[in-house]
């Protein structure tokens, strides 16, 4: 091989070796990423509770820590005035569990009574959530999912 195909050869690696690191410490920078958020709100009936189910994939490099929910009507002051990070620390944390170094999918599911759905807001209602990586950063989407709570 002549010198100057080794050196040209030599000179692309190190330049795809550069841009191929430049990927890594720019995905590890990256907050964690919320996807298929969904809302399941099933009223209580007869003498059965009801229940609201929610659920989200979560992505983060190096992992995720936690996942803090918070159910809020559409039409309250929380909703005039959104939740921040610092609040949501202090709300219920879903269950996650591992799909790989990078995901998890994570569920939070708390029953509802006749006497709770009868004196909550009927109507349209968020959920916001708050992801923690496990390298400290977060993403907090104060509308991650919707439903509507109705008594029957």
């Amino acid at each position: 091989m002549s010198r100057r195909v080794a050196l040209s050869l030599t000179a692309g690696v190190v330049v795809l070796g550069g841009a191929g690191a430049f990927a890594l410490a720019y995905a590890g920078d990256q907050p964690p990423a919320l996807a298929h958020s969904t809302a399941r709100y099933t009223a209580p009936d007869g003498g059965r509770d009801g229940s609201l189910s929610f659920s989200t994939e979560v992505t983060a490099s190096g992992g995720v820590k936690s996942v803090k929910v918070l159910a809020y009507p559409a039409q309250s002051a929380l909703a005039e005035k959104a939740p921040t990070a610092e609040e949501m620390t202090a709300e219920e944390s879903a269950i996650c569990m591992t799909v790989d170094t990078d995901t998890a999918r994570c569920t939070y599911t708390v029953r509802v009574t006749a006497a709770e759905a009868a004196s909550s807001p009927q109507g349209s209602w968020h959920v916001a959530v708050l992801a923690t990586a496990a390298d400290g950063s977060t993403t907090l989407d104060t509308r991650a999912a919707d439903f509507t709570l109705r008594t029957r």
